[in-house]
């Protein structure tokens, strides 16, 4: 049975590849001359066989920079005509619960991720986390997680941040040796 991109390439569909980064290189391979001007693949396990894609047909992906392992090669970028980055809007985030301290933490750490001043800053999926989480736990198990979510090596930025704009001392969510 043909998967989705046999699907898409007959159909004239889009496909979207999430994670695309995060693929092994032999797998995205795969892709690369649907994606070029060929527009086909061919697949071995019937017979060689040859799928040429229709008009319409073309893929859509996404990856997160910064994401341990994720790393957009050139091989991959140069066959996407558009290459559109996509922020967190943070406006939708207090609407749709975060505190606003939470959210201009989250900005701080966002300006000092792209200043190359931290190595992580929370998106609006961490933030609808942790309002998840507050409407569970309350809001300092939230405010613990958030900065526990946070990598090793980030989290003293994210707590510091969190500390300074909640006006609470934040310490990571953790358990005890027992």
């Amino acid at each position: 049975v043909h998967g989705p991109l046999v699907t898409a390439m007959r159909q004239g569909r889009v496909l979207l590849v999430d994670d695309a980064t995060l693929i092994p290189p032999r797998v995205l391979a795969v892709l690369y001359p649907a994606m070029d001007g060929r527009g086909t693949v061919t697949i071995p396990a019937h017979g060689n066989e040859t799928v040429q894609a229709v008009d319409g047909f073309y893929i859509v992906a996404g990856h997160n920079p910064g994401v341990h392992g994720a790393v957009l090669t050139e091989a991959l970028a140069s066959r996407f005509t558009v290459h559109l980055h996509v922020t967190t809007d943070w406006d939708l985030a207090r609407q749709l619960g975060v505190p606003k301290p939470v959210v201009a933490a989250a900005i701080d750490l966002n300006a000092d991720l792209a200043a190359g001043k931290t190595v992580w800053a929370p998106q609006l999926r961490e933030l609808l986390g942790f309002v998840t989480v507050r409407d569970q736990l309350g809001m300092s198990a939230a405010l613990a997680n958030l900065a526990g979510i946070a990598p090793q090596d980030a989290r003293d930025d994210v707590t510091a941040a969190l500390s300074r704009h909640t006006g609470t001392p934040i310490t990571a969510l953790a358990l005890g040796k027992r």
